[in-house]
């Protein structure tokens, strides 16, 4: 599949390029990225480079795994304020396919809604016939990680519980929540699933 833009009055979407290196060099580096993504860690300039040349370009390519930066509304080139995915994970063409979202949001774009607004563009765009026409999107997330909980709520994603050591983070497996939203399923959302960490 050729890359595409998603467009949105919150987001623009749009395939990070070379010229992003930097900037993904330099977000990837903050702790709380490393601690809930599987980035290499440390990060560094020759990760970012691979990681754009290479892993987003075959991604694309083998139409497996569609990786966007996020930028500001009607910014295709603007700068890199988060990074949005969706990879397929199950089926074959002709078959039912299922897929997973992922994202990341820089320090200095957290706290405004940027990551639902592109998160839901991207969703969407996922889940319709007319686009890669999925039949069920997951979320899968470490436990702990409170701020992606809220985005899969936020877009309606339906709690599925907590997987004991099911996610892979360099090397050492660790407790995941689950959740997934289906092409009918409402995108706000729709059951009082814990989207705050509790009080101590």
């Amino acid at each position: 599949m050729e890359p595409f833009v998603l467009r949105g009055p919150e987001a623009t979407l749009s395939t990070p390029t070379p010229a992003d290196v930097d900037r993904v060099a330099e977000v990837c580096a903050d702790p709380e990225i490393a601690t809930w993504t599987t980035v290499p860690s440390p990060y560094s300039r020759a990760d970012a480079e691979g990681f754009v040349t290479q892993m987003v370009a075959d991604g694309w390519a083998n139409d497996m795994m569609f990786t966007w930066a996020v930028r500001p509304p009607g910014e295709v080139d603007g700068p890199v304020l988060a990074m949005m995915g969706i990879s397929r994970t199950v089926g074959a063409p002709g078959e039912d396919q299922a897929g997973e979202i992922g994202y990341w949001t820089a320090p200095d774009a957290r706290g405004r809604g940027l990551t639902t607004a592109a998160a839901r563009l991207a969703a969407d765009w996922a889940l319709d016939p007319e686009g890669l026409g999925l039949v069920r999107l997951q979320w899968q997330a470490y436990v702990g990680n409170w701020p992606s909980r809220r985005v899969a709520w936020k877009l309606g994603f339906r709690s599925e519980g907590t997987l004991r050591q099911f996610g892979l983070q360099r090397g050492v497996l660790r407790d995941s929540w689950m959740a997934s939203l289906l092409p009918e399923d409402p995108r706000e959302p729709v059951e009082p699933w814990p989207a705050e960490a509790p009080r101590p």
